[in-house]
């Protein structure tokens, strides 16, 4: 096929693949705009309105390897769809439900979509010429973070003008053409590992997960000292070492930990938990310091829609930037986009500390910190493929996405600590302090200062190093390098 043929194709397959990670995206955000109201809109509890969230986060934290490894091995398009699906079917069980239990299902099952971006990027590796990948792979990944920081004016925008039931039928429908689209436009690769599938290891690897991130998540409010929550702790402890050995003695196993413990596959998923981390910070911190009354002294008073707005444009930068760090990866190395990425968000959280007394300086926060996660979210699909067999690119991906979301839900545990023993009065209610703020902001300065320090110890290459289907004389179980 001509380059003038293969580009369109290319081109159509880059865009669906993106705006598909993009909708996954819009799940994390969804309802956030209408937290406050959810425990009298479902008619329950604040601590049991909060499933709402948890369910997503858990389901995609399962969904994720399992969905990788089963991409690579029986088709990556194949599985994208089939999350896609999910997703839809989860949006309308929300758009027709008002009950808490429902609801929790529905918002299970688009939690269940998030493998959507690491396979959107093995499907890049497998289907795009060595020119495009790059850049293509880096829009991927910063999706992520595009469509949380898109999301949220939206999702402000119909809350406040429209049903709630609303924001899950526009889910739903944006879903159904993502899908639509992805059977029309994206080819299914033949790059296929075959073999058995590890049900043992799938159960084990969430079983751990399940119990790390409720406790985790739910810690506050069960208690940290808590039963439960310590229970949980134990069993996670116990279960992860059971997995590991379990992984490292069977002939197919999910996560193939040879390869995750080589020294740029570790590393690299150390500093997405860390990245992880610094992204969520910004999204718990700045929207409630722009909606807070004047009257505490530091509140902004904005309306949601605003505080959405405010928050919206770094999403926009997000998406600018990736292809400026798929180029910079290209030059001097993934390593060296990493780098710079945890150093911009670190000054962006520098300045939050500074600058939290008017809307615009908010703004500019967002932005930088925006572009930090741009510059690492764009850099690490190519630090892992690089170092992964070609055959096991879905997996590797998908546990470098879960990194990343352990990284967000111990953010919004240790936030949310942080922002509710940090408190001032108003009225007869307690609300989180200017220096319960300024504390959560520099632990997200830290967090990306430790990413830098992590990624420091990354071996260095001169340029991107990502491994192609199209290199000659390179066996389809072995990673394959350039530069």
């Amino acid at each position: 096929m001509s380059e003038t043929a293969v580009a369109p194709r290319g081109n159509a397959v880059i865009a669906v693949l993106a705006a598909a990670g993009i909708v996954v995206a819009l799940m994390q955000t969804l309802v956030v705009p209408i937290i406050p109201q959810l425990p009298g809109l479902l008619h329950t509890s604040a601590a049991n309105a909060s499933w709402t969230i948890t369910a997503t986060l858990l389901a995609g934290a399962v969904a994720t390897p399992v969905l990788g490894r089963l991409g690579d091995m029986y088709g990556k398009r194949r599985m994208l769809l089939l999350s896609l699906v999910v997703l839809v079917a989860g949006s309308v069980v929300c758009a027709v439900s008002s009950a808490l239990a429902p609801i929790v299902v529905g918002r299970a099952l688009q939690g269940c979509a998030a493998g959507v971006i690491p396979l959107g990027i093995s499907i890049m590796r497998d289907e795009l010429p060595a020119e495009r990948l790059g850049s293509a792979m880096a829009l991927m990944s910063s999706s992520l973070g595009v469509g949380g920081a898109l999301g949220l004016p939206a999702a402000a925008a119909i809350a406040e003008h429209a049903d709630w039931h609303v924001l899950f039928w526009v889910s739903a429908g944006l879903g159904a053409v993502v899908l639509a689209l992805v059977l029309a436009l994206v080819p299914e690769s033949a790059r296929r590992s075959g073999g058995r599938f590890d049900l043992v290891g799938a159960v084990g690897l969430s079983a751990a997960l399940v119990c790390l991130l409720l406790a985790v998540s739910k810690g506050s409010d069960w208690g940290w000292t808590g039963a439960t929550t310590l229970g949980l702790l134990a069993v996670t402890v116990l279960l992860l070492p059971a997995w590991a050995w379990w992984e490292l003695r069977t002939a197919q196993p999910l996560v193939d930990l040879r390869v995750s413990v080589r020294r740029q596959v570790l590393l690299t998923n150390l500093a997405s938990v860390v990245v992880g981390f610094s992204m969520y910070a910004m999204s718990l911190c700045l929207p409630q310091l722009l909606e807070m009354p004047r009257a505490t002294g530091y509140g902004l008073g904005q309306s949601m829609l605003m505080a959405g707005l405010v928050m919206g444009p770094s999403g926009l930068v997000m998406m600018a930037v990736s292809p400026f760090s798929a180029k910079l990866s290209a030059k001097a190395g993934p390593k060296v986009s990493l780098l710079i990425g945890g150093l911009v968000i670190a000054c962006g959280y520098a300045l939050g500390i500074a600058m939290m007394s008017a809307a615009w300086q908010l703004l500019i926060v967002s932005v930088v910190i925006g572009t930090g996660i741009a510059f690492a979210y764009a850099s690490m699909p190519a630090l892992i493929m690089s170092a992964v067999p070609v055959t096991e690119t879905a997996a590797a991906n998908g546990l470098n996405t879960l990194m990343r979301s352990i990284g967000t839900s111990t953010s919004s545990a240790v936030v949310g600590v942080v922002l509710s023993h940090l408190t001032t009065s108003y009225g007869p209610y307690r609300l989180p302090s200017q220096d319960g703020f300024r504390t959560a902001l520099a632990l997200g300065c830290g967090a990306a200062v430790l990413a830098v320090l992590v990624t420091a110890l990354i071996p260095g290459r001169k340029r991107a190093a990502v491994p192609l289907p199209a290199q000659a004389g390179a066996p389809a179980d072995a990673p394959a390098t350039r530069g």
